[in-house]
């Protein structure tokens, strides 16, 4: 049988992405399939389709292409050199093919498939190395995408599908995530310890209306809460610093540059001393937030469960 072809390509000429997978896609298995075994009934049986679909199916993708891919005797077929140059192409994609689902199937597998995990730099000292050790235990071959950043940055990389699950402050409310919250953490205000107040040990947070402050950048959630704090307390800060880690901040207060508003440290630092705000209450809420109506593999599910069931004890003590 001959079949003719025309000069001019089914696909679009401008070579647009979309028809070219259209076209192509469904059926370079089939062609693999063909050219490998260079005999149309074989293939047929080893795909399990009837020969006359397969033969049907690569009648069209040489119309489509516009080139003839195979020289034919009844259901023996030879490649011709444009189907060789098809076929080293067509392998590789359906390589490729087979790698990206080899690799989701092992992201997902209950043992040892992977969670994407973001937190806070506060967090990363001490809090999630603990809540990390403690799953693993039950769990010693998931694996873990670990990111540390700023809130926003976390959400935004939640909503690319980049992460699966993100601890995160303030605990977020927006109509595309569930956000839970987890627990509680008490801030403190942290002076130098030559400081006129470094001898109190609780203090109003008007008392520190006149402080320069040394603060994280804006985008921050202890950034917003700082502000917010000092706006109930009737000023605005006076800031000297805008950093991007909490402990860099805890050195330059030691180092005079100001006074900080921060969560606890996981080792006491020498030059400061922290004072507990009695008014307004100083402490923010740490929450584990995810996007709305997305499946969980398991792996991403225990360690949701296991985050949920650590409520109120959450952060060391």
């Amino acid at each position: 049988m001959v079949h003719q072809y025309s000069s001019q390509s089914r696909l679009s000429p401008s070579g647009y992405e979309e028809d070219i997978r259209a076209v192509l896609a469904p059926r370079l298995a089939y062609f693999e399939a063909v050219a490998r075994h260079e005999h149309v009934t074989r293939a047929a049986h080893e795909l399990g389709v009837p020969q006359s679909t397969l033969s049907r199916a690569m009648v069209r993708l040489e119309q489509d292409l516009g080139v003839a891919l195979f020289a034919r005797r009844g259901r023996t077929v030879s490649l011709t050199p444009a189907g060789r140059t098809f076929l080293g192409s067509a392998e590789r994609a359906l390589a490729e093919v087979e790698k990206a689902a080899d690799s989701v199937r092992a992201d997902a597998d209950p043992t040892a498939g992977k969670v994407a995990f973001g937190f806070l730099h506060t967090m990363g000292s001490e809090t999630v190395p603990a809540l990390i050790r403690a799953f693993r235990a039950d769990h010693p071959k998931v694996r873990f995408q670990l990111v540390q950043n700023y809130g926003e940055a976390m959400i935004e990389r939640l909503r690319a599908g980049g992460l699966d699950l993100c601890l995160t402050s303030p605990v977020p409310d927006a109509p595309d995530l569930v956000a839970m919250r987890l627990d509680e953490q008490r801030l403190r205000l942290v002076v130098p310890d030559d400081h006129r107040l470094a001898g109190r040990r609780r203090i109003r947070l008007a008392e520190a209306a006149d402080e320069t402050f040394v603060t994280l950048e804006p985008g921050y959630g202890l950034r917003r809460i700082t502000d917010d704090l000092c706006a109930e307390a009737g000023f605005t800060p006076r800031v000297a610093f805008e950093g991007e880690e909490a402990e860099t901040l805890r050195g330059l207060v030691a180092a005079g540059l100001g006074v900080a508003l921060l969560p606890p440290p996981a080792v006491a630092r020498p030059g400061v001393v922290e004072l507990t705000v009695t008014a307004p209450r100083a402490a923010r809420e740490i929450g584990v937030a995810w996007l709305d109506g997305h499946p969980d593999t398991p792996p991403v599910a225990a360690f949701k469960r296991f985050l949920l069931s650590r409520r109120g004890s959450l952060l060391p003590d």
